[in-house]
């Protein structure tokens, strides 16, 4: 039986920014960070060209690399897309699946969700899956309900707490500036927390559960110290090394 839930992580998704030159945000974040006793694990995520770039500034680190999307197959006639194995080749360790934007963008639903994240752990990646709820949902008071369903129709077999990552991404906050009270991530996260136990056994209370949304250095200690939070899923602010160390910090 899981009787504690692993080291928080503190990932930065980059999402479609990033060339040659920003690799020096990478290089610093690594000379920030070297040294400094981490309660933490920390991973970027930068676009799939510059995975293997990102790799190599951060080594002898202890900083991860991961991808931001993966397609289910392994190879095949999927232009423009990059498979889990493509990106374990390029160093990574982890992938984001199902990401708002994603699932917005992109029309992916639930059991496309799934069909990545079982591509993931095959390819011996951590999978983070990302769910949460449009503003009229959280309005109607569909927020519960609709984290259930995304968690369920996301979650793969084989699925366990060394494979798989859950973040909480309030459609809403992302990129907004709007962030959800420090009451109301605790609630998601717990009902999340509730449902990983039915879904998975003693295994889902050892699942981390990363919130993500509009974080940022002045609200990132608040936050990660709510119930059942056990992370963060960065975005705008992971582009600078000194804002995401600002984040880090709520670990340090």
């Amino acid at each position: 039986m899981v009787k504690s839930v692993p080291r928080p992580l503190v990932a930065g998704n980059w999402k479609m920014n990033g060339t040659t030159a920003m690799l020096k945000e990478p290089r610093l974040l690594a000379g920030m960070l070297r040294g400094v006793k981490l309660k933490c694990e920390v991973l970027v995520c930068p676009p799939a060209t510059l995975a293997r770039r990102v790799k190599a500034v951060m080594k002898g680190s202890r900083i991860k690399v991961g991808g931001q999307d993966c397609h289910w197959n392994v190879s095949g006639a999927h232009t423009g897309d990059v498979s889990a194995e493509m990106l374990k080749d390029a160093g990574c360790t982890a992938v984001i699946v199902g990401h708002s934007e994603r699932r917005t963008n992109h029309a992916e639903t639930d059991d496309m969700v799934a069909k990545k994240a079982k591509a993931a752990h095959a390819a011996g990646l951590i999978a983070i899956i990302c769910i949460g709820e449009t503003l009229d949902q959280r309005k109607s008071g569909k927020a519960l309900e609709v984290a259930s369903t995304q968690l369920k129709g996301s979650l793969p077999e084989g699925a366990t707490a060394a494979n798989t990552v859950i973040a909480y991404e309030p459609v809403w906050a992302i990129g907004t500036g709007l962030t959800p009270t420090v009451a109301e991530v605790a609630e998601v996260h717990t009902h999340i927390r509730n449902d990983l136990a039915k879904l998975m056994g003693d295994a889902g209370a050892g699942v981390r559960i990363l919130y993500g949304g509009s974080v940022k250095p002045s609200n990132a200690s608040e936050l990660m110290a709510a119930a059942n939070v056990n992370g963060a899923l960065v975005g705008g602010a992971s582009l600078k090394a000194p804002d995401f160390i600002g984040i880090i910090k709520a670990y340090m």
